[in-house]
């Protein structure tokens, strides 16, 4: 892993409120489990950015080195990796993700 895909991923998660990890665009998503995120985003009615990592092999592999978090999906609200979309789905049932919206 390289110090500049690692500073590029910083760069992307600091400039985004609302930043998504995953595999497609939110408009085709290309796994269940970004289906899922995208979802529960727009459900709770999220402006939110996006990054396809199968556009890029460097942030694939980067991100999960960089939340040291193993799989993709990967939520980031103000800076803070928030987990993938089995933690969003259980924060969302819990109304938990609806209060971190509302503060951010």
């Amino acid at each position: 892993m390289t110090d500049d895909t690692q500073a590029r991923i910083k760069a992307l998660v600091e400039a985004n409120d609302v930043l998504l990890f995953m595999k497609g665009s939110p408009l085709f998503p290309q796994c269940g489990f970004s289906s899922r995120a995208i979802a529960i985003l727009n459900h709770l009615g999220v402006e939110f950015e996006s990054v396809d990592v199968l556009q890029d092999q460097g942030i694939r592999q980067g991100i999960k080195e960089f939340s040291d978090w193993p799989t993709i999906p990967q939520l980031y609200v103000k800076g803070e990796f928030v987990g993938g979309s089995d933690i969003m789905m259980e924060m969302y049932e819990s109304g938990e993700l609806a209060q971190l919206f509302a503060k951010a």
